[in-house]
């Protein structure tokens, strides 16, 4: 299975009074592990950056100017995702801001059923806690020190370890299959030899003498006396 943890930086709350993506993060997964394979790009929104925007996310007017504008990465971005799951802390907020600017470029929009919501997982998890990227770094005790400022690649890796906990822990899953997989190379049918030694017993004479008087005492129908 493949997911994208993502994660969006905005100049302020919502596309629709104008506001715009500044930066697009994503960490690709594959049956809950990492690949190293990321999606990282900066975006000129088109307008001038709020001075709370530039506070929250550190990144100026000046430095976004000769970043590409949404029309020309949303195709590539979209490649990207594919089919995959999206991974989003509030995936509403993320997902409305991507939709608005894939419909103004007339791209398909992306189907909320695709998002996985890892905000609202952790207060199923932990209801009446504080569920926010921090807290959950704190709970889990995930390294987030170099958080100082909002960051989309930053706060995808980071949320890729927060997500991993909150399903369970970093492990590849369980695959339960009669048949090899042909992907990997690795065989599941594989069954286990006898061994050409046998282990040792680890019953004590007295354990032994206890039994055979025990299944004494139960007469000829005693399961231990049938071969």
């Amino acid at each position: 299975m493949r997911e994208i943890v993502l994660d969006t930086e905005t100049t302020g709350l919502d596309p629709f009074t104008g506001d715009r993506i500044v930066e697009i993060g994503g960490v690709e997964l594959l049956n809950h592990m990492p690949t190293g394979q990321t999606y990282h790009q900066y975006i000129n929104p088109e307008r001038n950056m709020p001075t709370e925007a530039f506070e929250v996310h550190g990144i100026s007017e000046d430095f976004l100017r000769d970043k590409p504008v949404f029309a020309q990465i949303g195709r590539e971005f979209l490649d990207f995702v594919g089919d995959a799951k999206l991974v989003i802390h509030n995936a509403s907020f993320d997902m409305k801001f991507l939709n608005y600017e894939l419909k103004r470029m007339g791209l398909p929009e992306l189907p909320m059923a695709q998002a996985i919501d890892s905000l609202a997982i952790a207060r199923r998890r932990f209801p009446g806690s504080p569920a926010s990227l921090d807290a959950l770094c704190r709970r889990f005790g995930i390294d987030n020190s170099s958080r100082t400022k909002h960051g989309a690649l930053l706060d995808s890796e980071i949320l890729a370890e927060v997500y991993l906990e909150l399903i369970g822990g970093r492990q590849p899953d369980l695959v339960l299959t009669t048949g090899p997989v042909r992907e990997t190379g690795v065989q599941t049918d594989w069954r286990p030899r006898p061994r050409s030694v046998p282990l040792p017993s680890r019953i004590t004479e007295a354990e032994a003498a206890a039994h055979a008087a025990f299944v004494e005492k139960l007469g000829d129908g005693a399961i231990w006396l049938r071969r």
